[in-house]
């Protein structure tokens, strides 16, 4: 088969001016299952076995953001064509912003390439995978995965209904290129920038309570755990902060649920707003200017995100949004099974 060189994103930008019409006449659900199902039908048979998984495989939680090998169908063994279907079924998931950020994060692995010179693991523009778990469509829940180095999408849907996005993961290595035809991209920079605003908006007293440690930890707390739980320390409430100091940090926490489309983002802030917007708690590590290592974490009694910049001299960027109950569907899912009877 041919290697086709990575899609690029111009000729993916018609997909973008098209979502917000096709979003007018399909709900999400139904979106997701026609753009899974055309990339499906156009995949010869041995493709479609390397994409398909059955929906209750264990595979579907074997999830993480360090290179390396993966289950499902990569870019690199798509046609042009096939490769087009799957950016289609890419943007059915995301914000035209999300989508953005995740196809230009891909697009790092060749900056990578160039500054390692095969010293390192692979790098590949390619080297990410499809994987479809269940049937598209239809009474039952299905889901789908979108995975490589430094991104991992998940995603499960029942009917026109998105059960669940996350895990949701998004890294940049460089977190600012800064050199070459691209120098000042920054992929995470608004998250960055964010983090630090909403740091010095605080009091001297509060950041006492807000700062849990000077030292940053070298990855995400959570790593790539099956599942999310709260972080202790917590750091500081958002009962104890200003009305401004509120408008902030919803504003952080909003950068992050708005990577994905719109549906899914309001679901998430509803839901953290309905949990009570007061126990939201915002922790920072490390150093509290840019260029040495740090460290920041949102979490809810309904979420956690973690944001995290100390590898390569603080220019390589780890960040997660977390459902601390429904990662994978798992609490709707759970409830369902309860509910519906189903046959073994």
């Amino acid at each position: 088969m041919n290697r086709p060189r990575i899609f690029s994103i111009w000729l993916a930008l018609p997909l973008l001016l098209s979502i917000s019409a096709a979003r007018l006449a399909a709900g999400p659900g139904t979106e997701m299952a026609g753009a899974a199902t055309n990339f499906l039908n156009a995949l010869t048979a041995e493709q479609q076995a390397k994409a398909t998984y059955a929906f209750k495989d264990e595979e579907r939680f074997d999830w993480h953001f360090i290179p390396k090998e993966r289950k499902g169908l990569p870019f690199k063994e798509m046609t042009s064509a096939q490769q087009a279907l799957a950016h289609a079924l890419l943007s059915t998931g995301m914000s035209q912003r999300g989508y953005v950020k995740a196809v230009t994060i891909m697009s790092l692995e060749q900056i990578l390439k160039d500054l390692e010179q095969g010293k390192g693991p692979e790098r590949n523009p390619e080297r990410y995978f499809f994987t479809i778990f269940g049937t598209p469509g239809g009474p039952e829940p299905w889901a789908w995965r979108v995975e490589g180095h430094h991104l991992s999408l998940n995603f499960v849907v029942r009917g026109d209904e998105v059960l669940a996005a996350t895990p949701a993961f998004f890294g940049t290595n460089p977190a600012e290129v800064r050199d070459g035809p691209r120098k000042g991209l920054q992929v995470l920079g608004e998250e960055e920038a964010l983090g630090f605003q909403f740091l010095r908006s605080l009091t001297a007293e509060q950041q006492t309570t807000a700062i849990v440690t000077n030292v940053a930890p070298n990855e995400m707390i959570t790593g790539n755990s099956r599942k999310a739980q709260l972080i202790n320390p917590p750091g500081l409430a958002a009962g104890g902060m200003t009305d401004a100091q509120k408008h902030l940090l919803r504003e952080l926490i909003s950068s992050f649920a708005n990577r994905h489309r719109p549906e899914v983002a309001e679901a998430d802030m509803a839901k953290i707003q309905t949990a009570g917007f007061d126990q939201v708690h915002f922790a920072w590590a490390g150093a509290t200017e840019p260029g040495t290592g740090h460290y920041y974490r949102v979490q809810g009694p309904t979420f956690l995100l973690e944001f995290d910049n100390t590898q390569n001299n603080a220019n390589h960027v780890h960040s997660v949004w977390r459902d601390l109950a429904n990662d994978f569907g798992d609490d709707i899912l759970r409830r369902h099974y309860e509910e519906v009877p189903h046959g073994k």
